[in-house]
């Protein structure tokens, strides 16, 4: 047998993701680490410690306890999952509509939705129209916000592109209207692309604070993200520490490890969900495979 060939351009290519593995999980298990470590033991840690100095939890209590922090959870996992629901369908919808079906006025569709995606309309004219609703204050106003993004509208419709126009034909002879051949040909053979489009969908509804921050005035209704803001980038303790003195007993809490743990729990959902996704892309992937 012969040896394997040393290609050096294939180690390179191995100790750059390294380094890049190394970049991403650092900083996160650092930050998990100083969140989890004692309050009289935080002021040990650096930027570079990645195990706890004497394991304590009291900064997860307090965080948890506070009904600003789990009611921006709650917040958050509502508009996340209802805004990507919506836009899946919205998005899955129009893009069969425009790949699989000929209408008049089909290209000055497309040059429309072409047009809308390079010159988006400004922040005022936004809020001007979501004020003019009566949305302002409501969760609606960030769940219907990019109900379709028209680039992830392209990539479905590539997606359904690659359907073959044969099964659409077959299906119609057999008595299959627009919503049955949409329902049981078009999503079942484009998981994929639903499942890449749900976690971009998904991410950009978890992380969005700016409108957020805009529209919702009521800190009960605070996403978690503008909890995160508050607390992390504008230093308002007060925002998440009213009142931990009667909770603990006075027991001192640090800071800079409630900041940590703020952005631990921001990040985990995503965390968890990207091997789901990950796993069920690879899986539509396999049996969108359709062959004439």
């Amino acid at each position: 047998m012969s040896a394997k060939r040393f290609e050096p351009s294939k180690i390179f290519i191995y100790l750059l993701l390294f380094l890049g593995t190394l970049a991403v999980l650092v900083p996160l298990i650092n930050l998990l680490a100083i969140s989890l470590t004692d309050p009289a033991q935080a002021h040990l840690m650096d930027g570079l410690s990645l195990i706890p100095k004497q394991f304590s939890l009291v900064h997860y209590e307090v965080l948890l306890r506070n009904p600003l922090v789990y009611g921006g959870i709650l917040n958050s996992i509502w508009i996340t999952a209802a805004g990507t629901f919506l836009n899946l369908l919205l998005t899955t919808m129009a893009a069969y509509v425009i790949a699989k079906n000929r209408f008049y006025g089909k290209g000055a569709v497309v040059v429309f939705l072409i047009i809308i995606m390079v010159f988006e309309p400004g922040l005022i004219p936004e809020y001007l129209l979501v004020k003019e609703l009566n949305l302002l204050n409501t969760y609606t106003s960030l769940i219907l916000y990019k109900g379709v993004n028209v680039y992830y509208l392209f990539i479905m419709m590539r997606y359904f592109q690659d359907v073959p126009d044969e099964l659409l034909e077959a299906a119609k002879i057999d008595g299959a209207g627009h919503l049955r051949i949409y329902t049981s040909i078009m999503l079942p053979l484009s998981k994929a692309g639903i499942a890449t489009l749900g976690l971009f969908y998904g991410v950009f509804h978890w992380n969005e604070y700016f409108r957020g921050m805009i529209y919702i005035s009521s800190q009960e209704k605070w996403p978690l993200q503008v909890v995160l803001r508050q607390f992390v980038i504008r230093q308002d303790n007060t925002t998440i520490l009213g009142g931990y003195e009667n909770m603990f007993g006075g027991q001192a809490v640090d800071f800079e490890s409630l900041q940590a743990g703020t952005i631990i729990i921001a990040i985990v959902p995503l965390l968890l969900i990207y091997p789901l996704i990950l796993k069920y892309y690879t899986k539509g992937a396999m049996e969108g495979g359709v062959k004439e």
